[in-house]
C-alpha cells in the first residue's frame, strides 16, 4: 500500500530553520508530483509548496515564498521541505501529498487535487 511518511518536525525559535522529509514507498514515486500543505487548528488545509515529478518545477505560496524550498530525491523516494527563518504564523501540522494526476511541470495547489497523504509532522515556531 502507499506509505508516505513525514519526519524532521520539532520545536523551533523564530527565524530558526527546519528541513522535513517524506519517504514514499508503495507507487512509482518519480511519475507523482510532490505537495506540502499545513493545516493549524480550527483553520483549512493550505498548501505550502509542491514539486514536479521530474523536479523541474517548483511553485510555493505568497506566504512562503523566498523561505520555504521544495526538493525531490526521486533515488531516494523522498522529497524535502526546507524551510527558513521562521515565524509564528508558521506553527502547523505539515502533511506531504502525493499527486499522480499532474503531468509534466503542472503543479497543484488545492487538497483535493493529491491522492495520498502523510500522517503530519508537527512544526511549532516558538518566540
Amino acid at each position: 500500500q502507499v506509505q508516505l511518511v513525514e519526519s524532521g518536525g520539532g520545536l523551533v525559535q523564530a527565524g530558526g530553520s527546519l528541513r522535513l522529509s517524506c519517504a514514499a514507498s508503495g507507487l512509482s514515486f518519480s511519475n507523482y508530483a510532490m505537495g506540502w500543505f499545513r493545516q493549524a487548528p480550527g483553520k483549512e488545509r493550505e498548501f505550502v509548496g509542491a514539486i514536479s515529478w521530474s523536479g523541474l518545477w517548483t511553485h510555493c505560496a505568497d506566504s512562503v515564498e523566498g523561505r520555504f524550498t521544495v526538493s525531490r530525491d526521486n533515488a531516494k523516494n523522498t522529497v524535502y521541505l526546507q524551510m527558513s527563518s521562521l515565524k509564528l504564523e508558521d506553527t502547523a501540522v505539515y502533511y506531504c501529498a502525493a499527486d499522480r494526476t499532474a503531468s509534466g511541470s503542472s503543479i497543484h495547489t488545492k487538497h483535493w487535487e493529491y491522492d495520498y497523504w502523510g500522517q503530519g509532522t508537527q512544526v511549532t515556531v516558538s518566540l
